[in-house]
């Protein structure tokens, strides 16, 4: 059923998942589609996104961590949930992937997506198209990978059965960048006391004029803010998340977790930077911020022999379609 965008708001579709609604699962994909046209030519900036080494290793080493690197370069790829393109022209470069296909239920992410293939030389295929209804025939591809995109998607058992039908027999999916229950709490909380203290700050006398963004970018953010709350739909527990995307009949099912002292330092950051004049912050900000985030990760890493899975803030998982399927 379509949506009318003049009656999507966070109220509205906050209160039709409350009342489990049958609306509520198509008032999402609307609130999903406006929100991601309107950060489509900003996203890349807001979550310090590129297409250079630093960016090129992070899509790679999440890959490697939970799907190896057997089968490289993957003759055929589709990214669901696409945004920018971050994930798939990322592993491309690191010679992950060959030819590259994109969907989005975001017209602007998809041509965002396009555009940043072109500027880097590549050709991908774009469609606008829904994770539960895949525009592609059965077998089509050897990879199926998904960055931050199953917490957005109403009905998930769907979406992981048109992943694997779309995949030919033996073909692998990956999803990385999913957040669980109690990372996303935690993070959540630690984000919204990072925004109230640095907007108090920043009003201050002597600090306003230097540090603080002007009252209606703020306001926008607020709005970003609230419509993100609600476009995203789900958090996961690895084991149940692994026991769904078996259920849709995948094999070979593993997941992974990271981010614990990394995601407590990282959501603050990230929430200081959307609350401060950007022209604050510069080349020496950046690389603080990136080396330390690479240092935690690094002690999470060790950290995960002692502390349980579920504790951690992103988890990833990957699996194939059977070979004889």
């Amino acid at each position: 059923m379509a949506i009318d965008h003049a009656e999507v708001t966070p109220e509205r579709v906050a209160a039709a998942r409350r009342d489990g609604d049958p609306l509520a699962g198509d008032l999402a994909k609307a609130a999903n589609v406006l929100y991601h046209d309107w950060e489509a030519d900003s996203y890349d900036r807001k979550w310090s996104i590129d297409y250079d080494q630093r960016c090129i290793d992070y899509a790679r080493d999440r890959f490697v961590a939970v799907a190896g690197t057997d089968g490289w370069p993957y003759r055929r790829a589709l990214e669901i949930g696409c945004g920018t393109g971050f994930f798939l022209l990322n592993l491309k470069q690191a010679g992950v992937l060959d030819e590259g296909h994109v969907t989005d239920l975001s017209p602007g992410m998809v041509a965002a997506a396009e555009r940043n293939a072109a500027g880097l030389g590549f050709t991908v295929s774009g469609r606008v198209a829904d994770a539960e209804s895949i525009p592609y025939p059965d077998a089509s591809f050897d990879l199926v990978v998904g960055h931050a995109v199953l917490h957005h998607i109403p009905d998930l058992p769907v979406a992981f059965r048109e992943a694997l039908r779309v995949l030919k027999p033996g073909g692998r999916f990956m999803f990385a960048g999913e957040p669980t229950r109690y990372g996303d709490a935690v993070a959540r909380r630690l984000s919204r006391a990072t925004w109230a203290a640095t907007t108090t700050v920043t009003r201050l006398p002597g600090l306003r004029s230097r540090w603080s963004r002007p009252r209606a970018e703020l306001a926008e953010s607020s709005r970003a803010a609230a419509l993100e709350a609600v476009v995203d739909l789900h958090t996961f527990d690895p084991a149940e998340l692994a026991a769904l995307v078996r259920d849709a009949g995948a094999v070979g099912v593993r997941t992974v977790t990271e981010e614990l002292t990394a995601a407590w330092f990282g959501w603050p950051v990230r929430t200081f930077e959307c609350a401060v004049n950007p022209d604050r912050l510069g080349l020496g900000w950046a690389m603080f911020a990136y080396r330390s985030w690479q240092r935690l990760s690094a002690l999470d890493r060790a950290l995960s022999r002692f502390v349980p899975a579920r504790f951690y803030y992103n988890v990833l998982i990957t699996g194939r379609r059977p070979a004889d399927r």
